[in-house]
């Protein structure tokens, strides 16, 4: 099975190691210091899962250079803010697939096959939900620091069976991979957990759980749950929970507390002085807030802050 890896970020490379292990052939489209860094050590997987370490991984740093008719799976793993310019880049490149390649996108957010599903059909588009909660000591290592399940499956409807030969090859590196007919529900879950904790984290310079310690973040945060869920209870979407009162239920005394001291990545792009994905976070919840005629006002001035942010970078 020859998988090509897009982005080498902490999910990335935990992702192209866990195949790798198994006897995959993985490559990584990767640029600058971080191609360079994978081309002298290969990548590394340390943390909560079975440590493993792949020598001689194929780095390329541009499309052009990548071997054609070569993969059966292309796994996005690389920050939602370049999905134009990879969806474009693969549109440009399609010789790179087999007519049976299949891309799985890896990323944060809701809405990320979008890009894709203008240039590729519903049967080649898949999402995946990841929140191992993977960090990058240094550029070719994964250190996991959270660990759940990574599960698989279609936005469109596609039955995902088709990916059970990935999912097996995953979860037989340790990392229990399960595919599912409720992908959105999942996704969704995630989206209420990072909508409501990275972009605040990022603008005050706290932890998840110093969040909770502040009567006015507790009223911002219960304020973007609340507006959530009324954005999916107007949409065709579903999420685990049937009200936003069940959720805070959860969030306030097993979520937040289980990931205490982390730091959202919004929080990682901020200190970066990068672009963060809050589109495809709180920026998703505006659009379909507009698309249903829905009052999104917190999510907006969160959205509003970090975009205020960014442009002082």
């Amino acid at each position: 099975m020859n998988i090509l890896v897009i982005g080498a970020g902490g999910v990335g490379i935990e992702l192209a190691t866990s195949v790798a292990s198994q006897g995959s052939d993985i490559s990584i489209y990767a640029r600058g210091k971080t191609a360079k860094a994978i081309k002298e050590n290969g990548i590394k997987r340390t943390g909560l899962f079975e440590h493993h370490t792949i020598k001689d991984v194929p780095v390329y740093e541009t499309y052009e250079e990548i071997p054609k008719n070569h993969f059966d799976y292309i796994f996005i793993a690389s920050k939602t803010t370049a999905n134009d310019d990879i969806s474009e880049n693969l549109n440009r490149n399609r010789d790179i697939l087999k007519d049976t390649t299949k891309i799985i996108i890896f990323q944060n957010g809701f809405g990320n096959d979008e890009p894709y599903l203008k240039y590729f059909t519903k049967k080649q588009v898949f999402c995946g939900r990841v929140i191992t909660g993977a960090s990058r000591p240094e550029r070719y290592i994964s250190e996991v620091t959270i660990k759940t399940d990574i599960l698989l499956g279609s936005l469109q409807g596609e039955d995902p069976e088709c990916l059970r030969e990935i999912a097996d090859l995953i979860s037989k590196s340790d990392v229990s991979c399960k595919i599912t007919t409720e992908i959105d529900r999942y996704l969704w879950a995630k989206m209420l957990y990072n909508c409501t904790l990275n972009p605040l984290g990022a603008i005050l310079d706290k932890t998840y759980g110093q969040l909770t310690e502040n009567p006015y973040t507790l009223d911002i945060m219960n304020n973007i749950i609340d507006e959530i869920f009324e954005v999916i209870n107007a949409s065709p979407y579903e999420t685990l929970w049937q009200s936003s009162e069940e959720y805070k239920n959860i969030f306030y005394s097993k979520l937040v507390p289980d990931t205490y001291n982390h730091y959202s990545s919004t929080h990682q792009d901020i200190q970066k002085k990068i672009p963060t994905e809050i589109d495809s976070l709180n920026g998703k919840v505006i659009q379909l807030g507009e698309k249903y005629n829905i009052d999104v006002g917190t999510n907006k001035l969160i959205y509003n802050l970090i975009k205020a942010i960014e442009i002082t970078f």
